[in-house]
């Protein structure tokens, strides 16, 4: 294979983030810097301090020319091309500085400006790394069982439908369907889930996460193309190509910006002179320094260095971040609107109250759980659950039959039993009726059990709501922004829930159309809206919202798809996680931007009684100011488990 041809079976090359075949800091660069400054700093000595300024020139212009050939040969280019770009600035600068007797200035602008393109490119070439380390966590190779025998492949020889083992210790390499053992599996690395997760017969694992204690066969169900991981790492690449609005001004500023740049500087050469009798070699300077003061470097990378870091941040914490402009929308954001089943709540009805009237509690209990061992609803489902907690034991249950829309009836000891809604219990006396208000009135589903002549007791059910819900809305409120809840349940069920989480604004009985509807009235009534839902019942609400953040949507293509943001686990505080970062990468980018135009006015300022120098320029203004712009970038980091851990103390 030719040097720099990428192969078409590495995960890396397929992304464009492979190393082997693109390294980021290149025998080149190493070889340019070091010789380039080598014969610097003896031409600037020698220029300075012997009686041969000749030889000290030839060294300079030989040192500018080995830094300076790629911008160079780019500034030549665009100035033919009448395209004035930052490289025409430079060389315009370097160029002028040798012509007025500055040689040293001139080769040390060239040799600056090359470092700080580097450091740009550096900078670039880390996300891509993080984008790289993502497939670092996945094995290049599988254990695959073949003719009765296990044997090692490459992972793009593992079809669909073959069975893959894993052993204890070993990072999965494919994703599939567990179709024998048992065991704990570490998904920290592509939902940020700090605690494993219990897998056994039937469990879906993804490429990347690594099986803890146990022993599995995988029947795999995706080629290594379409694995999660690989999903993942090619969103976060196309994600980066976007960009965001505060990024599409500061390009089409940059165009404008540079043509005026170089009217003013000419301005700066023609004017003191005649007006002001400068000379004019000195005004000449003083325009070069203004040239090179102008390049807007690192206002031009303030913004896209900053949006990489925060969403290859979030891919780290299982939050994939599918563009910048969602990034940015998120944080500017004023409305949050949550979907409640499945998102706030877990979906699953819990039994909780259990009120005994004329029999004691435990006895309501022992005949509601007997009365629904026949039957499959979900309501069955969470009585059987509460009896099991309890460790009740179950009664036989004769005579069974199922009021379709009204309950359950059957025989238990000898005596008839009734469980269902109040429809069941009409000709029974009334003292039930206070229990069942009030319970009702809290938002929850609420069974009588009884006979034919009296309700004995209630059992009410709810909606389990999810672990840090609660706090997840209160942290987001906390900065100022709205939050709303839509809902089909009824108004009684949606305002209780709105009500336990602390949601500002509920809307009930809403049809998935519905719920469209209501997005477009909050967008006309707020502006920015995100909408968090499950990512496949609420996908139009999603896909209408300015930003839709699909919840749990691990392994679902639909979700992944269907929303701009997913959360790869069922964890809603990292909702909360999101929008703190998408604020944070806001708030750094914002002082990138305003540091890049103070130091750069600054300096300009100076620049035209003439009391700062090229080099000065280009080290403070340039390098200087893109190195800054860079590590304040990178200071958005990984804040995740610190968050986490925080909203878990809540």
């Amino acid at each position: 294979m030719a040097a720099g041809e990428a192969c078409p079976t590495c995960p890396r090359c397929r992304a464009g983030v492979c190393e082997i075949h693109g390294p980021i800091v290149s025998r080149r660069d190493i070889a340019v810097f070091t010789i380039a400054g080598i014969l610097l700093l003896p031409g600037i000595l020698i220029g300075a301090f012997t009686p041969y300024p000749l030889a000290g020139t030839v060294l300079l212009l030989a040192a500018a020319v080995i830094s300076g050939y790629d911008v160079l040969r780019a500034g030549v280019l665009s100035f033919i091309r009448l395209r004035f770009s930052i490289a025409v600035l430079i060389s315009i600068a370097a160029a002028g500085a040798f012509l007025t007797g500055n040689p040293a200035e001139g080769a040390t602008v060239l040799y600056l400006y090359a470092i700080a393109e580097f450091l740009e490119e550096y900078a670039a070439g880390r996300a891509h790394r993080s984008i790289a380390s993502l497939l670092d966590i996945a094995p290049q190779t599988a254990r695959v069982r073949r003719d009765g025998e296990e044997v090692t492949v490459g992972v793009d020889d593992v079809g669909v439908g073959e069975i893959v083992i894993v052993k204890p210790g070993d990072t999965i390499a494919l994703d599939g369907i567990v179709t024998a053992g048992a065991s704990s599996v570490d998904q920290a690395a592509i939902t940020g889930e700090s605690v494993p997760v219990a897998k056994g017969i039937g469990a879906g694992v993804y490429a990347g996460t690594r099986n803890v204690d146990g022993y599995l066969e995988v029947r795999v169900t995706k080629p290594e193309a379409e694995s999660t991981i690989a999903r993942v790492v090619a969103l976060v690449a196309e994600a980066q190509a976007h960009t965001s609005p505060t990024e599409a001004f500061i390009e089409r500023f940059s165009r404008y910006y540079t043509p005026a740049v170089i009217i003013v500087a000419a301005f700066l050469v023609v004017v003191p002179p005649l007006v002001f009798g400068i000379p004019f070699l000195e005004a000449f300077y003083r325009a070069l320094i203004l040239l090179v003061i102008s390049c807007p470097c690192a206002l031009a990378i303030s913004t896209p260095v900053s949006m990489v870091s925060g969403i290859t941040t979030a891919a780290h914490n299982g939050v994939l971040i599918k563009g910048r402009d969602s990034l940015e929308a998120v944080g500017l954001a004023r409305v949050v609107v949550f979907d409640k089943t499945g998102t706030l709540t877990t979906g699953r009805l819990e039994a909780g109250d259990l009120v005994g009237l004329d029999r004691s509690a435990e006895e309501v209990l022992a005949v509601a759980a007997s009365l629904e061992s026949r039957s499959g609803h979900p309501i069955a489902e969470a009585i059987r659950r509460r009896a099991d907690e309890a460790g009740t034991a179950l009664r036989d249950v004769g005579a069974f039959v199922s009021l379709t829309g009204r309950g359950v009836r059957g025989d238990i000891g000898g005596e008839t039993y009734l469980l269902g809604n109040e429809g069941l219990f009409s000709g029974t006396g009334g003292a039930w009726r206070a229990a069942y208000d009030r319970l009702e009135g809290e938002g929850k589903t609420v069974v009588l059990i009884g006979t034919d002549a009296a309700v004995i007791g209630l059992i009410a059910l709810s909606d389990e709501i999810r672990e840090n819900a609660r706090s997840t809305v209160a942290d987001i409120r906390s900065k100022g922004i709205r939050t709303v809840m839509l809902t089909g349940d009824n108004e009684r069920v949606g305002e209780a829930v709105a009500r336990r989480i602390g949601i500002d604004e509920c809307h009930a009985g809403l049809l998935p159309e519905e719920k469209v509807a209501m997005v477009e009235r909050l967008m006309d009534r707020y502006g920015l809206v995100v909408m968090v839902g499950d990512g496949v019942n609420d996908a139009p609400a999603l896909a209408r919202a300015n930003v839709g953040v699909a919840m749990g949507a691990i392994g679902s293509d639909v979700a992944i798809d269907a929303a701009d943001i997913v959360v790869m686990e069922d964890d809603i505080s990292r909702v909360a996680y999101l929008v703190a970062l998408s604020e944070k990468t806001i708030s750094v980018v914002r002082q990138n931007v305003a540091t890049a135009l103070v130091v750069k006015l600054g300096i300009a300022a100076l620049a035209v009684p003439g009391l700062v120098t090229l080099w000065m320029a280009v080290a403070f203004g340039d390098m200087g100011l893109s190195l800054a712009v860079i590590a304040n970038a990178l200071r958005i980091g990984r804040p995740g488990q610190r968050f986490f851990r925080r909203m878990k103390n809540a």
